[in-house]
């Protein structure tokens, strides 16, 4: 019998980021740096991920619209291949498209 393992999985990598998520704040607290240091630095992470972000983002919309294309064109091909297989119809003989 097979075993779904999707939520264990799932928890195993939840549990990983909270204790790196929380790994890193105890390192900034504990890190020989003042506050405004720390502040400084934290922003500017802050902002380079926001920037890491945007940029991961545009490239999922990209690539969405590239396999959108793909499947639209797929599905063109296919049509045409269906119509050229089904041959030429004869005059008055029903075309079998509804009305």
């Amino acid at each position: 019998m097979a075993r779904d393992n999707g939520g264990e999985a799932g928890t195993v990598i939840l549990a990983f980021v909270l204790g790196a998520v929380t790994g890193a704040a105890v390192a900034l607290l504990m890190a020989p740096a003042t506050g405004e240091e720390t502040r400084r630095m934290l922003a500017d992470r802050a902002r380079e991920s926001a920037d890491r972000a945007r940029e991961v983002a545009g490239q999922g919309r990209e690539m969405w619209k590239r396999q959108r294309e793909t499947f639209a064109n797929a599905v063109d091909r296919g049509r045409e291949a269906y119509q050229q297989a089904r041959g030429p119809q004869a005059p008055g003989a029903p075309s079998g498209e509804p009305l």
